[in-house]
């Protein structure tokens, strides 16, 4: 086990180098620079303002100083907001994306889990139909169809929650429905499916046999067999949740890293884009590799050398 994490980890290392190295590079070859403007400054003052980032030095003293930043937890200045340093916002917002993220996620699959297994269970009765049209609406509608209704129907109308901004418990239920209906429609959809499949097996067909009660083969043989899909998934789907969704921020008007990752790029924050995917690239590195080493939890089957 020692032997199989230290290799995942490596592993890692080597995905976030590559990412690093692939965003420096893509800043770098990006036609315009940060500091272009409709009304162009004086040759000296971009001169002075290059030094002061030092982005008149060649490209690999620039990459190496960049990469002894991170591991020395600078993510460098941001071109945007002069007073504050990139990792400065990652730390003042990750929360509450990350925050937005898990409650999403804890959404997604308390929504899911119940109605997968019930429109599995009921396959092709009125109960499976519902539930698959119900899953086809949480997966169809954008974010930003879904989170307008939502405002309309729960803000306007019926006033039952609040609209935007993240200051309270009102505030937070309506973009956590919005961001947590499509994982939860496309968790319900994958769990139907290889429950349906696992359901159809030989041991299921051998545990109906032996006289276990359906309840029984459902939940002790099936479903175990038929989260090892459900968790390939939701690491990933996991990082990409906390990290939090730009779309929805920007409906809500909600503090988190995904708006200042739309304004980094429209402002041509070459820090802040770079320092706000590595975050994101760590988290999924760290996702993937704790689904790893769930999988042999739930199968015995799956063993780690």
């Amino acid at each position: 086990m020692a032997r199989y994490l230290l290799r995942r980890l490596l592993h890692g290392i080597v995905v976030l180098w590559v990412v690093v190295t692939l965003t420096f590079v893509l800043m770098r070859i990006t036609p315009g620079g940060p500091f272009d403007r409709e009304r162009r400054l004086p040759p000296e003052v971009l001169a002075n303002i290059a030094a002061k980032y030092h982005l008149d030095e060649p490209w690999s003293r620039q990459y190496a100083r960049y990469l002894g930043g991170i591991l020395r937890g600078d993510l460098g200045p941001s071109y945007k907001y002069l007073d504050r340093s990139v990792s400065d916002i990652v730390v003042e917002t990750f929360p509450i994306s990350a925050l937005l993220g898990i409650l999403a996620l804890v959404f997604a699959l308390a929504f899911s889990f119940p109605v997968g297994i019930c429109a599995a269970y009921y396959h092709n009765s009125w109960t499976d139909r519902w539930c698959l049209l119900l899953a086809t609406l949480g997966i169809s509608l954008p974010h930003f169809i879904l989170g307008a209704l939502l405002i309309w129907l729960f803000s306007v109308q019926l006033g039952w929650f609040q609209a935007g901004r993240w200051e309270n418990l009102t505030s937070v239920v309506l973009p956590t429905i919005t961001l947590g209906a499509a994982p939860a429609a496309y968790f319900f959809y994958l769990l139907r499916s290889t429950l349906l499949e696992t359901l159809g097996e030989d041991f299921i067909r051998t545990a109906r046999a032996k006289g276990l009660k359906d309840s029984a083969v459902l939940f002790k043989h099936a479903l175990n067999n038929s989260l090892i899909p459900t968790l390939t998934v939701l690491g990933p789907l996991a990082a990409t949740l906390i990290t939090g969704s730009f779309v929805v921020e920007y409906i809500f008007a909600i503090p988190g890293m995904g708006r200042f990752f739309i304004t980094a790029v429209t402002d041509r924050d070459y820090p802040l884009i770079m320092g706000v995917t590595l975050v994101y690239t760590v988290l999924l590195v760290g996702a993937n590799l704790l689904v790893d080493l769930c999988y042999s939890l739930v199968d015995p089957r799956i063993k780690s050398h």
